[in-house]
């Protein structure tokens, strides 16, 4: 079995930006000038449809940018390219600004996060598995992956370390196979996404590789972020940096290499700066989805969630940078500003527990993320750490805590 090496880094909270002042409803902001030569130079995006799912509230149903200002709010960033994106609170589910946010588009491998999701419950991290070469025969050309190797043996463990960290897609063709096959486990998926109320999407692939009809929505990969992030091992690979990996047999001694996380946000790698409160989730990129990104990041104990996809405005790492500003502003803007929606509870979820009143004992519970840090101390907050499979705080306290689903409006 692989033995995690490195895991999420320890990070510092930061001072929320200067706030600036903007009229309410609009989403207008002054693009400097390398944006616009950026932008006279990227080819011209489609036209989202008229009218999409209004799953979460009616506005979120509207092309374009939906954000509703208070006085005092900032506005929004300038350099903002994405097709569709989307910020919101990972606990309440108050989606806080949101644009052409159930437009259905090719995921990429943030699918991943859905299959992580569905497969996580059913699979025991200690279970082994023998790969033949028929578990890996449907791995599309040009996958990323971790390197697994025919007639070699993998725990589940080893196997999500793959997933997760080199979005390695022979790791998800081998998971499949455990679970019965791509086609059981791709209807497991779709059947984990609709009891998510993520009806913009339709899972072809397991991995997120290119496929005809594939597609999810800005929307839905925040709702199935939202949900994995309230598994234990979920959390725990998603926010790991790096890890070692099982290799070949060598004079009857199975050798190991290093992975690293692809998430630049979390390692701070390609010139794109660490982000400060990162933990996770899920990136992506194809031909057809362009980059995809989805993240989760705490600041001075909230939460926020963004999802970008496929932006073009040429700078480089620009999902990761989108993602960035949009986080920034979601920090600032907490509290200045009105939902324009939300993020909707699965169709079995328990109904919220009115305020005063006792939980009740025996139903089911839902656990929000566990993110870095809870900026008590001196605005230092915490990453998590992964010590023998257990979580446990760098410094300062994990943020944890039990909550029910908040009630839907889609």
């Amino acid at each position: 079995m692989s033995v995690l090496k490195k895991t999420a880094l320890t990070v510092a909270a930061a001072s929320l930006l200067p706030l600036l002042v903007a009229a309410p409803a609009s989403a207008t902001a002054h693009d400097d000038k390398a944006a616009k030569e950026r932008r006279s130079t990227a080819p011209k995006q489609p036209i989202p449809p008229a009218t999409m799912s209004t799953v979460g509230g009616t506005l979120l149903g509207k092309p374009g940018t939906q954000v509703r200002l208070g006085a005092s709010a900032p506005v929004l960033p300038g350099e903002l390219s994405g097709r569709s994106w989307i910020v919101a609170d990972a606990e309440t589910g108050d989606v806080l600004a949101a644009h052409n946010s159930h437009w259905r588009l090719p995921p990429a491998s943030t699918l991943k996060m859905l299959f992580a999701d569905t497969l996580l419950p059913k699979l025991p991290k200690k279970a082994a598995h023998t790969v033949t070469d028929e578990d890996l025969a449907e791995v599309g050309s040009g996958s990323s992956l971790v390197g697994i190797k025919e007639d070699h043996a993998y725990t589940v463990h080893d196997l999500w370390l793959g997933v997760f960290l080199r979005s390695g897609n022979d790791a998800v063709h081998v998971l499949s196979a455990m679970n019965g096959g791509i086609p059981r486990t791709v209807e497991d998926m779709q059947a984990h996404a609709e009891e998510l109320q993520a009806l913009d999407t339709r899972v072809v692939s397991p991995d997120g590789y290119d496929a005809a009809g594939q597609v999810s929505s800005a929307y839905d990969l925040t709702l199935i972020a939202r949900s994995g992030l309230q598994k234990k091992d979920f959390r725990e690979y998603c926010s790991t940096v790096s890890a070692e990996f099982p290799g070949t047999m060598k004079n009857g001694v199975r050798d190991t290499f290093e992975i690293q996380n692809t998430n630049r946000l979390l390692t701070g790698d390609d010139g794109v700066p660490l982000y400060k409160g990162i933990a996770g989730v899920k990136n992506g990129s194809t031909t057809h989805a362009g980059a995809t990104f989805t993240g989760v990041a705490e600041r001075n104990g909230k939460v926020l969630l963004v999802t970008v996809m496929n932006p073009d405005s040429g700078e480089g790492q620009a999902v990761y940078r989108e993602a960035a500003r949009l986080l920034d502003w979601g920090f600032a803007a907490s509290g200045k500003v009105t939902p324009v929606g939300e993020l909707v509870a699965p169709r079995g979820a328990e109904p919220p527990v009115p305020a005063g009143a006792e939980p009740a004992k025996n139903g089911p519970q839902a656990q929000t993320v566990a993110a870095a840090g809870d900026g008590s101390s001196g605005g230092v907050g915490t990453a998590l750490a992964i010590s023998g499979g257990v979580l446990v705080a760098l410094a300062g306290g994990v943020f944890l805590v039990n909550r029910r689903w908040p009630s839907g409006r889609g």
